[in-house]
Order: structure tokens, then sequence, then C-alpha cells
């Protein structure tokens, strides 16, 4: 019997139902910054020419470079502004709530600076996704859903998710809202399969969320194993990366889109050449054989 090849990736797919098409990996900017202007928008082209246009920052990016809080968003408005026409190529996402020493605030009066700042630095009038970036246990979610509704209604946001919210977290905000959210920003990789087990892959398909799939390389752990598991893992990557001519990393993206939820590797590489890895993900078809081989690998055990 012929073993099953799993459904291909489309080129480009809405974020969300009536959304912004956008491509099946995004461009992760945490560590974009510290850098000269030209520099950072060598980058910026890289992911264009990798055919990416979504880009995924934060307020708290680069809060850990000389210029402290909201340094990559600023970086990426210099760009902008420097060449506005960009605006129109990409899906902006962006997420707040992390201070810096709370550690959190979801309150209605914060959430509503933390999107005013956040289009100041980017000089923007409209971002297309804003996330809450974590959990605020101190807020109600009715609390969060009015600050969240408020900046959808004025246009500065166009839809809004959360990250790295658990399913029930993320119930219990969306059963406050009268608009959807669309997304999810979890970890996910074969080193962290947490969303596949969880439910939270199952309730992203039961309300058309998106999954924006952080740390997809395992922090570089994929890329560069050292643990007898990290280690069994890239064998399995491998042996598909042979198969197919493409890099590891390729293969690790490709194995996460593969997924029916279709979650959305974010890719957070500051290297050209490593982000034009993102091209080769249509690359890579999946038998059912092969992406079990590389769960069973990540799970350290075979299924029953």
């Amino acid at each position: 019997m012929t073993d099953a090849i799993l459904p291909t990736l489309p080129a480009t797919r809405p974020l969300y139902a009536g959304g912004p098409e956008i491509s099946c990996v995004a461009w992760g900017m945490w560590r974009f910054g510290n850098v000269d202007l030209k520099t950072a928008r060598a980058r910026v082209d890289a992911a264009f020419e990798a055919g990416i246009t979504l880009f995924d920052t934060a307020d708290i990016y680069g809060c850990d470079m000389p210029g402290g809080f909201g340094h990559s968003e600023h970086l990426l408005g210099q760009i902008l502004a420097d060449a506005p026409a960009l605006r129109d190529q990409m899906v902006l996402a962006s997420k707040g709530g992390i201070v810096l020493g709370t550690p959190y605030n979801s309150s209605r009066d914060y959430i509503a600076g933390a999107i005013d700042a956040s289009l100041i630095r980017l000089g923007v009038e409209h971002i297309d996704l804003w996330q809450v970036h974590r959990p605020d246990m101190l807020t109600h979610p009715g609390e969060l859903s009015e600050a969240l509704q408020t900046a959808v209604a004025s246009g500065k946001v166009g839809a809004v998710g959360v990250s790295n919210f658990t399913p029930a977290q993320t119930d219990a905000l969306r059963s406050a809202m009268d608009i959807p959210l669309v997304s999810t920003q979890p970890e996910y990789s074969p080193l962290c399969l947490d969303p596949l087990l969880n439910g939270q892959f199952d309730a992203a398909m039961q309300h058309g969320m998106a999954v924006l799939a952080w740390s997809p390389l395992g922090g570089g752990r994929i890329a560069d194993p050292a643990t007898d598991r990290e280690k069994t893992i890239a064998s399995a990557l491998d042996t598909v990366a042979e198969t197919f001519g493409v890099s590891r990393a390729a293969v690790a993206f490709a194995w996460i889109a593969a997924h029916p939820a279709r979650p959305i590797p974010i890719i957070g590489s500051q290297t050209p050449a490593r982000i034009a890895d993102a091209r080769d993900i249509h690359t890579v078809t999946w038998t059912r054989t092969a992406w079990y081989d590389v769960l069973q690998a990540a799970m350290g055990q075979q299924l029953p």
C-alpha cells in the first residue's frame, strides 16, 4: 500500500477569514536591532526575497539592546520612514503587555497606551494584527476584551489575538468578546510539542484561529543538537532533508506547517542566507510515515 502524501502548502493563505493574505512563514524580529539602517534594511529585504510577507514584532523586542524597550519597533519604523512603499508589501503584527520588572499588565489603560506607543514607534496608523504577549493574571478577561475591541473599533488594529495563553485562558477571553480572536502564538517545534498535545491546535482549528509558532528551531538546538533527543530529532529531519536537497531548518519549518492547523513558523534568524531557508518550505512534501517518524523521535517513544 502506498504511503499517503500530505496536502502541500499553498503559496499564500488568509491570516483569518476575510483578512489579508500572508506567507506560510513569518519573520520574527525579537533579535532585530543594534545595527545600522543599511544592515537592518538588508534583513527586511531578505525576508521579502524569501517570499515572507508576515512580519512579527513586539514592543519588548530589543529591550536588551542599547536602544532599550521598543528598539526593534523603532528600527523597523525607521526603515518604513525611509521606504514607505514597504508597508504595503507586509502584513504587520505586533504584541504588548510585558512590562519590565512587573512583569505583565493587560489593564484597559495600559493596553490602549501600549498600542498607541507601538504605532508611534513604527510610524504607522494601523497594525494588521496585535496580540497580547503574555497572560496577565491580574486583569479580568472582560476588561482585556474591552481594550482589544476598542483598538479594533478605532481602526488602530485590524484584528487581535493572544500569545503564550493556555487553551483555558484563550477560552475565557473569547467568551468575553464580541469579535473573534484570530490568532494564537505558542512555542512549537519538534522540541516543544505542547500545543499539539494540550488541545491548543484542536481549538485553533475549531475556532478558525491562525497559529504562529515561535522558536521553530528550539532556540537553535535543532540546528546544533547536543542531547541524545536533539540528535535523534535532527537525524529524522536530515533523512527528509537529503531526499529534497534542502536544509534541516527548512524541513523543521515544513514539518511544523504540515499539521492541519497550518501553524506558521516564525523564523528568528537575522542572517539573510538563513532567512532564505523559508523558500524551501514549499519544496518538502511529507508522507504520513515520515511526519510521524519526526514526531516519534520528538516524543522519544513509538505511538501505540
